[in-house]
């Protein structure tokens, strides 16, 4: 009798999803790389496929591109310069995707702002550059977007997990009104996100640590339907393989998520490497009728199919 019980209070085959996916396009619309052999020093510029489009990642016109393709929140890297500024920039380092060197924090906004960002890609192995002399002042500021996207949704991954970063990212944030801060959600290292939400604990904010806290309490009690306050406010990275481990998966736990004020975002595979739903194909692996967030690193592509399926 108790395993029925909780079977039915679980068993999102009994339930009705209301709602349609949103898309995360993470950094704008950006070019795609071969994932296979990636590891966290590969340089990803290096081993694009033949560009589709001429964007490039984290700049002004690479985000209004997802958006304008059907992005519902673009994701952004920032990383704190040598002068204090909020840059919007993926590599530690330089070398990889600009004609700079040495890592990010060590330079000004200024010397940054001069550097070429398409300047390192590359489809065919070095014989060609076709994005190089494109990318020249295209690096903007965290303030510089959230200025251009005033009314849009937007997650800032800190790049950093020094506490210092997350300080520096929190008195921005600070300045902001409220119902500019309802658009935003910080992750990063935990130290880094810990400073921020120290700052401001009415700010969603997610981190591996809050995002184990959140789910190891979940799995506790969340056959009964109740949220625990770890998870409560947050936003949830989760990898679909995990996903199934969760009560009530998908729809009731995207239902009682939302019910909490938590965003549940399904990225592919293992989540490793920000994996995304990117294909056609992909989207055959998404639980029929999710309602919940979708990770893309190709927005452009899937969103006229998700449309579709609309």
């Amino acid at each position: 009798m108790i395993g029925l019980v909780l079977f039915i209070g679980n068993s999102s085959t009994l339930y009705t999803p209301q709602g349609s996916p949103q898309l995360l396009a993470h950094r704008g619309l950006a070019q795609r790389f071969v994932l296979a052999e990636v590891d966290a020093d590969t340089c990803t510029a290096s081993r694009i496929d033949p560009p589709r489009h001429g964007y490039l990642e984290n700049t002004l016109p690479s985000m209004r591109a997802a958006f304008a393709a059907g992005a519902d929140l673009v994701e952004l890297d920032v990383q704190v310069t040598a002068d204090g500024q909020l840059a919007v920039f993926h590599d530690h380092t330089l070398d990889c995707r600009t004609d700079g060197f040495g890592a990010v924090r060590e330079h000004t906004l200024a010397q940054l702002r001069g550097l070429d960002l398409g300047y390192g890609y590359t489809a065919d192995g070095g014989r060609t550059y076709p994005l190089r002399g494109t990318g020249v002042g295209l690096l903007p500021t965290a303030p510089e977007v959230l200025a251009a996207f005033p009314d849009r949704e937007l997650l800032l991954h800190l790049k950093s997990a020094d506490p210092a970063d997350g300080v520096t990212l929190a008195e921005y944030l600070a300045t902001l009104a409220p119902s500019r801060q309802r658009l935003l959600t910080v992750y990063g290292g935990e130290e880094a996100v810990d400073a921020v939400t120290a700052r401001l604990p009415g700010l969603r904010a997610t981190s591996k640590k809050i995002m184990k806290e959140c789910l190891i309490r979940y799995l506790a009690v969340g056959w009964s339907g109740h949220v625990p306050q770890p998870c409560r406010g947050r936003q949830l990275h989760l990898p679909q393989k995990y996903g199934r481990l969760m009560w009530g998966w998908p729809h009731r736990f995207e239902a009682r998520m939302r019910a909490a004020d938590t965003r549940v975002v399904i990225v592919a595979g293992d989540g490793e490497f920000s994996e995304g739903f990117d294909r056609p194909e992909d989207l055959t692996e998404l639980p029929e009728g999710f309602t919940g967030w979708v990770w893309t690193n190709q927005v452009d592509v899937v969103a006229p199919l998700l449309r579709q399926e609309r």
